[in-house]
């Protein structure tokens, strides 16, 4: 039975990013996946520039396509649009950009374990055993990097799920030349294209990534307002489509991060930003985090969590928080939001573009600079 001293599970970014940090610093590490790699991952692919400046290594090799202007649409009254002289949104595919991070780790000396699914966990004094499909391994600590639905985080007794998540509808779409040369100019968001939500257009290096969230945990038909979208973007014909349905938890857990040595990370602890739903570099920094405080820790367990919630009190936490009355507000309160729009909605995209490049944090008196803006357009 083989030992390691962190045992991960999952390997999307947060996970191989993790593995990436640990063994950097010399740590043991074992990256559990359930699947073959490269495989494929339900995800709009759309990175942000933030999380890509986060990452050690360059992702050249597998970037579709990169956007340094975003706009942003609110049905055909509003329009704004943000420029920056970085890519402000990179475009990938989840197979080859988590792939090329478990390569690099792969590189450091990671151990990896393809079409190996995690069936249980016994917890010892001094270990951890992780019984697998595969066979028997054991660890100091487990960190669990299997996305939404993490049956890892079940698994070590988790059993309320007090993140909220939220459903998304996302199509791979092959379309005719010319509505792809059309659409493939501008990466753009609607607002509004679903109730308390939005619809996206990614354009890929073939095809389109489209997608509809909303921001309220409802029943919804969510294929009914694609379709709708479709006739706002104006897309005649659809040569190839793919569905993926999913959920995006935009809060964190109630419940702590750390129970019996077994760290949360990324959609795993719900750390995807409540405005965007973006989670991709949440993932990243949430993992780097977690490596950060087990390396600092020397590998004590009482350490280690006690300063990973240190590190999210100071930078994901809060923002979170932050995010999560600005969501309620931006998608429920439409009517005030769009008389604030009318007059600062540029200024509120810049910011937005801001946060997307990891030049600023939501302002945490935001709640307080709203109220101002609402009082000077009542009064």
């Amino acid at each position: 039975m083989k030992h390691f001293d962190v045992a991960i599970i999952g390997s999307g970014p947060s996970g191989a990013s993790t593995a990436f940090y640990l063994a950097k610093k010399g740590i043991s590490t074992v990256l559990v996946e359930k699947e073959t790699l490269p495989r494929y991952k339900t995800c709009g692919g759309g990175f942000v520039y933030r999380g890509r400046k986060s990452l050690p290594f360059k992702i050249d090799e597998i970037v579709e396509r990169e956007f340094r202007t975003v706009d942003v649409y609110l049905g055909s009254k509003m329009h704004f649009k943000t420029h920056r002289e970085r890519p402000t949104i990179t475009m990938v595919m989840r197979d080859a950009f988590d792939n090329l991070i478990v390569e690099k780790a792969k590189e450091l000396g990671v151990t990896i374990l393809e079409d190996t699914k995690l069936k249980s966990l016994d917890f010892t004094e001094k270990f951890i055993k992780l019984n697998t499909s595969q066979d028997q391994l054991t660890a100091k600590f487990v960190i669990a990097a299997d996305g939404a639905l993490s049956p890892t985080a079940k698994m070590a007794d988790w059993t309320n799920d007090t993140r909220k998540l939220i459903p998304a509808l996302e199509y791979e779409v092959e379309v005719s030349d010319e509505d792809f040369e059309r659409l493939s100019k501008e990466v753009r968001f609607d607002m509004d294209a679903i109730p308390y939500g939005y619809g996206w257009s990614f354009p890929k290096k073939n095809h389109l990534s489209i997608g509809i969230a909303s921001a309220r945990r409802t029943k919804i038909n969510l294929k009914e307002y694609y379709k709708k979208y479709l006739d706002t973007l104006q897309i005649k014909h659809i040569i190839k489509e793919q569905q993926h349905g999913f959920q995006i938890p935009v809060s964190p857990r109630t419940d702590g991060f750390v129970k019996n040595n077994v760290f949360l990370i990324g959609d795993a602890a719900g750390f995807a930003d409540p405005v965007t739903a973006e989670g991709i570099s949440n993932a990243i920094l949430s993992g780097k985090l977690a490596a950060e405080a087990i390396i600092e820790s020397q590998l004590n367990p009482e350490k280690a969590a006690d300063l990973y919630f240190e590190k999210l009190n100071e930078c994901i936490l809060p923002e979170i928080k932050t995010g999560l009355w600005l969501s309620k507000f931006f998608y429920e309160q439409r009517k005030i939001r769009n008389l604030l729009l009318k007059k600062y909605g540029q200024r509120f995209s810049e910011a937005m573009a801001d946060v997307f490049m990891g030049d600023r944090t939501y302002p945490h008196d935001i709640k307080k600079k709203i109220t101002s803006k609402i009082k000077e357009l009542v009064f």
